[in-house]
Order: structure tokens, then C-alpha cells, then sequence
């Protein structure tokens, strides 16, 4: 019986060894390719001064939770890059630019290189969203320029209907300023770019996964990580990139 005890004795002290020996497995989490991740950005973007390459700094403001987790806190830090540009044409055409996102990084540092694009803009942006290219364009100023070529041949018109009228013939001197004032409208247009694709500090992107990014559970303590900073808290909101208006050439047609 001695034996037989000795025996079950072994038998259980090699079971919890070989329990203790196990180490527990840690879970991992999956965000899925497709979700939705809002973003502040921390500096602007515009198609006036951006060149291909130049990158651009963004962090969270919302969590992203997987299994009742929060995976992405509100402060994590994403990069991206500019990889197209064109400025708007003087004739036609708007300022563009596309966003890649390349790498997010979380308060404690953990980093992953991942891809996304585009799917959402702030809704204050004058800017448009090609979703489909996760372009941005400026708006167009059509409007404007119909504007500008109207104010500047009513101004011409009232000029030369006044500098007429001294010379004894007002309809004539009106059909002359206006034409004067209509060319020297429509020249201002032409040689005025459109519209800048501007964003500014603290305007709210939202990004969409194109690939799955998985996390260990070790690495999702944020006991240590560093407190979270407001990239829009000192922000004045989007910048509108319509054009200025104005008479061209700026001046009132002299006769």
C-alpha cells in the first residue's frame, strides 16, 4: 500500500509540474479589416505648399473596442503620406491630394504598420471626398467667378454711363465700360488658380482598415502609457478654400 502511495504521489507531482511548466496562453485581438477609426488632425494639409512624400500627423479620438477590449484608445498617434498632389489650373480644374496611412502607434507604444484610406470627412470642410479614390478636392468657384465678371462689368458700366453723360451720350459710354469691365474680369479669372484643397488642424478624418490589425494582449496595458493630448484642442476648425473675392484686377477700369 506504501508503494501504492508513493506512486499516486509521483504521478501527481509530475501533473502539477507539467501544469506549472505550461505557460497560460494570451488572447489575441483582431480588428477587422473595414472598421471605421476617427481621426483629428495634429498639423494642415494643403495642395498650395504640399509636394508627394510629405507626411502628415494624426491621432485618435474615439475608442475602438474588440471583444469588450479596447484595442485603439482615444491618443493613438497615426501616420500617413501624401502620395499625389496637383495644384488647381488657372482655367479649370480643382486642387487634389491623396492620403495614405501608413502606421499607427498606441499610448504605450506598441506599433503596427497597416493600410487605410479615407471614408469620411468633417462635415464644417468645404472639401469633397472621391470615395472610391479616397481623394480629396477642392471645392469649385464657378459661382464666384460669375460673381466677380458680373460686379466688375456693373462697375464698368456706371463708370462709362457717367463719363458719357458728360460727353452727351450715356448709352454709349455704359456699353463701353461694360465691355471694359467685362474683359478685364474675365482676364483677372483666367490668370487667378482655382480653389487650394485645404485641411486644417484639428479637422476630423475618418479612416477605414484595408487590412486586418491583430494585437497580443500583452500589449494592450495603457497603465504606463503617456496622457493624452488634444490635437484639437487649439485648433480654429477646417479652413474653407474658396476663393477670395475680389474685382480684378483689382481696380476700377479707368476711360
Amino acid at each position: 500500500m506504501i508503494r501504492t502511495m508513493w506512486r499516486m504521489f509521483i504521478l501527481l507531482s509530475a501533473l502539477l509540474s507539467a501544469t506549472l511548466a505550461t505557460p497560460a496562453q494570451s488572447k489575441n485581438y483582431l480588428v477587422e479589416t473595414g472598421t471605421h477609426v476617427p481621426l483629428s488632425l495634429i498639423n494642415s494639409v494643403s495642395t498650395k505648399n504640399a509636394v508627394p512624400g510629405d507626411r502628415v500627423y494624426l491621432e485618435s479620438v474615439f475608442p475602438i473596442l474588440v471583444d469588450g477590449r479596447i484595442v485603439i484608445p482615444p491618443g493613438s498617434y497615426v501616420m500617413g503620406t501624401i502620395t499625389d498632389i496637383r495644384r488647381p489650373g488657372k482655367v479649370k480644374g480643382r486642387g487634389e491630394f491623396h492620403l495614405r496611412f501608413d502606421s499607427l502607434t498606441l499610448p504605450n507604444g506598441t506599433t503596427r504598420d497597416f493600410r487605410a484610406h479615407v471614408t469620411g470627412l468633417d462635415g464644417r470642410a468645404s472639401e469633397e471626398l472621391d470615395h472610391k479614390e479616397g481623394t480629396i478636392r477642392s471645392e469649385g468657384n464657378k459661382a464666384g467667378d460669375v460673381r466677380t465678371v458680373g460686379e466688375t462689368t456693373a462697375a464698368g458700366a456706371s463708370i462709362g454711363a457717367l463719363a458719357g453723360s458728360i460727353g452727351g451720350a450715356a448709352g454709349m459710354g455704359a456699353a463701353i465700360g461694360a465691355g471694359a469691365g467685362a474683359a478685364a474680369a474675365l482676364a483677372g479669372v483666367m490668370l487667378t488658380r482655382g480653389p487650394d484643397a485645404v485641411l486644417a488642424k484639428g479637422t476630423t478624418i475618418e479612416m477605414i482598415l484595408d487590412r486586418q490589425v491583430e494585437f497580443d494582449e500583452s500589449e494592450l496595458d495603457f497603465n504606463n502609457a503617456l496622457p493624452r493630448r488634444s490635437a484639437a484642442s487649439d485648433a480654429g476648425g477646417p479652413l474653407p478654400s474658396r476663393k477670395s473675392q475680389q474685382t480684378y484686377p483689382g481696380r476700377v477700369p479707368r476711360f
